[in-house]
Order: structure tokens, then C-alpha cells, then sequence
């Protein structure tokens, strides 16, 4: 089981990965030092990688949709290595329940999504089911809150 302080760090981190160190340790009551020590050890095993989450309608990037797949067992590698490396997809998870693959998608517009899903059905998609995101309602918020970590704990225990 992780410690609380821990949760507490990388709930700090989850909030603002930029956050200095100094006000980090002010606001979680833990030192300097052991808050470097300990972020240098979650890299690689708690924490996979830093990123960004982007404003894609900011970017010029309007249309995002999710879309379930339900692929041919011959074609699987196949389609699974496009997705892979097809610019548009943003996240790919492989899942169950009668598909295949979940993929959160990001297009310029409408007609770029079309090509995407022409090429899809040519590389033997069986089935999809398209979802157009309207709006990010929550996003990345679990584990984000500092003041939520005995909740978490709890719900663990």
C-alpha cells in the first residue's frame, strides 16, 4: 500500500506538475529534501510520464470523437499498428465487451474524420460505433486533490 504522503505529492503533482518544490512543501507539510528524493523515485513507477493537457479547439483542432471498434481477428495487428501510429488518435485502449479498441480521436473537421474512418473500414473494421465529444465535463481529475487523500485511502482500504 502507497503511504499518505505520497498520495499527498503526486496529488500535488496530478494538480500542477510545475509546482516549485518550496511551495509544494508548504502546502503538504513535507521537507524540501524528501519531496525531491521521493519525486525522483515516483519517475518510472508512479509517474509514467509528465505531459500537457492541450486546449485542441485552441489548436484549430474542432471535431473529437470516440470511437469503438470491432475488428476482424486476421486484420487485429494490422489495425491495431495504424491506430498506433495514425496522427489523429490521442489515446488507444484495447477493451472488451464486444469490441476491440477504444480510441479518443482528434480532428481538424468533420471531413478529416470521414478519411479517417474510409481507411478504418478498408483495413477491415467489422463494426464502430462513433461518440463526438461535445464538451470536457472532468478530465484527469482522479487523484488531483490533495484535501481528498484520506477519501482515497478509505475507499482503498
Amino acid at each position: 500500500m502507497i503511504h499518505r504522503r505520497d498520495l499527498v505529492l503526486l496529488s500535488h503533482l496530478r494538480q500542477d506538475a510545475r509546482m516549485g518544490l518550496t511551495a509544494m512543501s508548504r502546502s503538504s507539510n513535507v521537507p524540501v529534501s524528501t519531496i525531491y528524493d521521493r519525486l525522483r523515485t515516483y519517475v518510472g513507477t508512479y509517474v509514467q510520464r509528465t505531459t500537457a493537457l492541450l486546449n485542441f479547439p485552441q489548436l484549430g483542432y474542432h471535431t473529437r470523437v470516440n470511437i469503438l471498434l470491432r475488428v476482424d481477428p486476421k486484420c487485429r495487428e494490422g489495425i491495431r499498428d495504424h491506430l498506433v501510429h495514425a496522427l489523429p488518435v490521442n489515446s488507444l485502449f484495447k477493451i472488451n465487451n464486444g469490441f476491440d479498441y477504444f480510441a479518443d480521436c482528434v480532428f481538424r473537421d468533420m471531413h478529416e474524420l470521414e478519411q479517417f474512418l474510409d481507411v478504418l473500414d478498408q483495413l477491415g473494421v467489422k463494426s464502430k460505433q462513433v461518440y463526438f465529444v461535445i464538451d470536457d465535463i472532468k478530465r484527469e481529475a482522479f487523484l488531483s486533490d490533495p484535501s481528498l487523500i484520506d477519501c482515497v485511502q478509505a475507499r482503498a482500504a
